[in-house]
């Protein structure tokens, strides 16, 4: 793992803290949180304000995620919204804390001037003793206040001040006034630089967990699944329960819901460069297994070593040459079923709000082709690479410093397309009326004085 931090690839983007200010503000906060504090004088933290460093000291690597279901956060910059979240749970809490801090930004900033923001990701479930429990979390609610209360006393503040504009006596009522004033003091004037964070509730009917061996939730869809990593769970309220392991029931899955797409039919995507990418990588994968030396290879040496190791190229790598054939004219149209083990190989999510779900779900369903494993499920990447042999973690760790960490966002676009869109579809035009009554309606025409 000591290549991928100096490379950049692990704990990268992390937020330092250094200064004694942040320290104190910081153990302000995870005081007032957890009851605990740190010894520490500086550490990084992400996202979350979760430090790798504090876990260690503590030895609770989940001391801002108790049982793993409601994360708590610690915001001492703004600049967290561009840090990883570590530890991850939940697929959705990521995104649901960057928005957030989007949203809110000129408010924390204000804030967090003078004091850490201390907050919670909450939902209805507060444990997770079975897998029934994971149905009862449809939406998360995000509150958060400075541990001194700035917004809670802002909020007190406001009413006060409405009472004072409204209540006939209030200009007379000098204990009113004594209050106003007081936290006055502590918050500033309200009226003109509101500091109410105010409470935001986000839906969350799909998402990925890391709880009972890893699950793939799907509900607001046309035809809902569950698709388990782990042992198959207990009695679940969902009639479509699968192992992730059920090619065809996947595939099925992704066809009813049009939640895919094949790489080759994709617009404006080099499909031929992709192909050939995740070749390689498989190439990679059973080179290193086989103990072959590749310390500096190249596309070229890789093909070479192709053509020497012929059968003992899996099935994988057979059938995206075949599709690659194809996409440069040079062969026929593969039929390459989802029983076949290139099938995923082959997929990319398509533009829907599931987008990143899906693209995590076939990382976990083609685990040799590691960059977008690395994209798409940082989590499992860095389980499945402490297994890897020297030769595939070296050339792995080098391809993608050299090819993803210069341009993330463009390899984002070119792998997996724009963006989604947020905005709703149009409506459908009304329907042409073909008869006088239709234009007119039953009373006739409305003539205008």
């Amino acid at each position: 793992m000591k290549r991928l931090i100096e490379k950049g690839l692990m704990f990268g983007n992390l937020i330092e803290v250094a200064s004694p200010a942040l320290v104190e503000r910081y153990n302000r906060a995870l005081e007032h949180l957890s009851g605990k504090t740190t010894k520490l004088e500086d550490f990084h933290i992400d996202i979350s304000g979760y430090s790798p460093e504090i876990g260690h000291e503590l030895d609770d690597h989940l001391y801002l995620n108790p049982q793993g279901c409601n994360r708590q956060f610690i915001l001492l910059t703004t600049e967290q919204k561009t840090a990883p979240l570590l530890n991850a749970k939940f697929s959705f809490s990521r995104d649901i804390l960057r928005d957030y801090i989007e949203a809110n930004e000129a408010k924390l900033f204000a804030l967090i001037t003078r004091d850490a923001v201390a907050g919670e990701l909450m939902n209805s479930v507060y444990d997770l003793a079975t897998p029934v429990r994971l149905f009862d979390i449809r939406r998360i609610t995000v509150e958060a206040d400075t541990t001194g209360g700035d917004v809670k006393n802002a909020r007190s503040l406001q009413d006060k001040i409405e009472r004072f504009r409204t209540e006939d006596d209030a200009w007379w009522d000098d204990v009113l006034i004594a209050e106003m004033i007081g936290l006055a003091k502590q918050t500033g004037d309200v009226t003109r630089n509101p500091v109410d964070l105010g409470a935001v509730t986000v839906e969350t009917e799909s998402y990925w967990t890391a709880h009972f061996g890893g699950m793939y939730l799907f509900r607001d869809v046309e035809h809902p699944a569950l698709f388990t990593v782990g042992e198959a769970p207990g009695a679940i309220p969902m009639d479509h329960v699968y192992p992730l392991q059920a090619h065809n029931h996947v595939a099925k899955f992704f066809e009813l819901n049009g939640l895919t797409e094949p790489i080759v039919k994709a617009r404006n995507t080099d499909a031929a460069a992709i192909l050939r990418q995740k070749m390689d990588f498989i190439l990679v994968d059973v080179a290193a297994t086989l103990g072959q030396n590749l310390a500096g290879a190249t596309r070229r040496d890789l093909r070479m070593l192709a053509r020497s190791l012929g059968s003992a190229l899996p099935d994988e790598f057979h059938g995206l040459a075949d599709l690659l054939r194809w996409v440069d004219g040079g062969g026929s149209w593969p039929k390459i079923t989802s029983a076949h083990p290139a099938y995923f190989y082959t997929l990319r999510a398509g533009p829907t709000k599931h987008r990143d779900l899906v693209n995590q779900m076939l990382a976990e369903l083609t685990p040799l082709d590691v960059r977008q494993l690395f994209i798409c499920h940082k989590e499992l990447f860095y389980q499945t690479y402490q297994g890897w042999a020297d030769g595939k973690k070296a050339f792995v760790a080098d391809f993608l410093e050299r090819e993803y960490q210069v341009d993330k966002a463009g390899t984002r676009a070119a792998l997996f397309g724009p963006e989604p869109g947020m905005e709703e579809p149009a409506p459908p035009p009304p329907p042409k009326p073909d008869r006088m009554i239709d234009l007119v309606g039953p009373w006739g025409a409305v003539r205008r004085r």
